[in-house]
């Protein structure tokens, strides 16, 4: 199966050697996420406005392909500071009002860019 990358100008560039996202078939793949702007500055005051920054680059990216957030199937959500779950639960409601999608989150010791959180999604647009 092919697969292609995804490339959108409404999420920050890649920060290493990785694709914004990827489709293998019916499947898209969004890479990590942080609360950074498409210019490259990072939300980090406010763990809400980070949330959905982030969120709104893994949208950007499934835009690109043809999908949306309803597509999505599986979020993995990274955190620093596992006391700001709540903030980023009322944040991520938002964006997931219909159907949420199944979830992991993980609270881990520093992230890329040193970044309050980091949001993965799956999609799937198959038939």
């Amino acid at each position: 199966m092919p697969v292609e990358p995804i490339r959108s100008d409404g999420a920050p560039r890649a920060v290493g050697p990785y694709s914004q996202g990827t489709r293998a078939g019916p499947w898209i793949y969004t890479s990590g996420q942080i609360p950074l702007t498409p210019s490259g500055d990072m939300i980090g005051d406010d763990a809400g406005a980070a949330v959905s920054q982030a969120l709104d680059n893994v949208r950007s990216i499934l835009t690109a392909a043809g999908a949306s957030m309803d597509d999505v199937v599986h979020v993995t959500l990274y955190l620093r500071d596992m006391d700001d779950f709540t903030a980023v639960n009322e944040a991520y409601a938002a964006y997931f009002a219909a159907v949420p999608p199944s979830r992991s989150c993980v609270g881990v010791a520093r992230l890329p860019k040193d970044a309050r959180l980091e949001i993965e999604a799956v999609a799937w647009v198959g038939p």
